[in-house]
């Protein structure tokens, strides 16, 4: 068992989180994507203006971390929308993902005052967000090139 802590990022964390995004959006969700929906994605984690929200501390960054190295990552949006969460393909199935929505599950109870949480799960992740207690809003849409499924996780009754 891995030894690993979660935390709120620094800013030292912000190109080493975006890049585990993007090398993980690649091996596991850009095959169901169209190359379209691959440059929409690119597009939205290297814009300026994300990284500008985050400084702002309108854009929350948590991080996972195994001794230095850096192996999941959180970014929520509006409080309560989780907009990014990856973890290392050598992490998967060690809860690490887990632990990164009990995080964020805590700071926005307890930091945010909200008692939702949403997503919009790519199609590679939708069972591993139903086991965590999401339920589907709709079913799977598509928007420039993105599929994805709105969920929601009502976090006063966990």
């Amino acid at each position: 068992m891995t030894n690993y802590i979660v935390r709120n990022a620094y800013k030292s964390d912000w190109d080493p989180a975006i890049k585990l995004a993007w090398e993980t959006f690649l091996k596991f969700d850009a095959p169901d994507f169209s190359q379209e929906g691959i440059n929409n994605f690119s597009n939205f984690i290297n814009d300026d203006i994300l990284y500008k929200l985050f400084l702002a501390g309108n854009y929350q960054l948590f991080v996972a971390y195994d001794n230095n190295e850096l192996i999941g990552m959180l970014s929520l949006r509006e409080r309560k929308h989780i907009s990014l969460l990856f973890v290392d393909s050598r992490y998967h199935k060690k809860g690490i993902g887990s632990s990164l929505i009990s995080f964020v599950k805590d700071y926005c109870l307890n930091e945010e005052g909200v008692s939702t949480l949403t997503v919009n799960s790519s199609p590679y992740a939708t069972g591993f967000y139903h086991r965590l207690g999401f339920i589907n809003l709709e079913d799977e849409i598509s928007t420039d090139g993105i599929r994805y499924t709105p969920m929601k996780l009502m976090l006063s009754e966990v």
